[in-house]
């Protein structure tokens, strides 16, 4: 969705904004007020191939969207109306992109209120959108992902920090994070080890002769 197409359809006034990744700890925008808030209806999970920020084309990364199903806990922000703008604008460079999500106003309980929010929601239909994948499958995306913004596990730690500090657990998500972390603990011993010393010394000599 372009975002002329999203703004047209907002109410004038302030704007929630509903973060359940990298916005929980990273918004990127001013807020007059932040809350923890709960979205029922979806869920947050690991279904996004990341070719930029955390990740390439040749070794993706794997980075969060919002399910259909279940329910979610985040962070929400509540943003002045003169600002709401210039932070869609910022929103849209930061997260529309490859059009991999679906912005959409979801209802968001803070507590005893109710506000709508928008959320970026995974569009299943994009090509990046991964849809069949075990933990192990998707702890190898994560453990092998760098990106412009970093390593993929550097996002799921910290996302997973942030939970924690607001007293929120995600158990799926912290197997994939420890299973990711172990699969890069052995590809590091791999590289240190002197067979793969050997090896690089054999590619270097090879590529000098060609």
């Amino acid at each position: 969705m372009k975002l002329a197409d999203f703004a047209s359809r907002l109410k004038a006034g302030d704007l929630w904004i509903f973060g359940y990744g990298s916005l929980m700890w990273s918004p990127g925008f001013a807020y007059s007020e932040k809350a923890l808030a709960r979205v029922h209806g979806y869920h947050r999970a690991l279904c996004i191939l990341s070719t930029r920020y955390r990740g390439t084309r040749r070794r993706p990364g794997l980075v969060m969207g919002l399910c259909r199903g279940g329910s979610c806990w985040g962070m929400a922000y509540r943003v002045h109306a003169q600002r709401v703008r210039r932070t869609l604008i910022a929103l849209w460079n930061r997260e529309m992109p490859r059009r991999v999500y679906q912005p959409s106003l979801v209802l968001a309980r803070l507590g005893r209120r109710q506000v709508r929010a928008l959320a970026f929601l995974a569009d299943p239909e994009h090509p990046s959108y991964v849809r069949e994948l075990d933990l192990h499958g998707r702890a190898r995306l994560v453990a092998q992902g760098i990106g412009q913004r970093g390593p993929c596990v550097d996002y799921i730690s910290n996302t997973l920090d942030h939970m924690h500090g607001v007293g929120v657990r995600d158990p799926h998500l912290e197997r994939i994070l420890a299973a990711a972390l172990a699969l890069r603990r052995t590809s590091e011993r791999l590289e240190r080890s002197p067979h793969a010393a050997k090896r690089r010394v054999k590619t270097r000599s090879l590529r000098a002769k060609i």
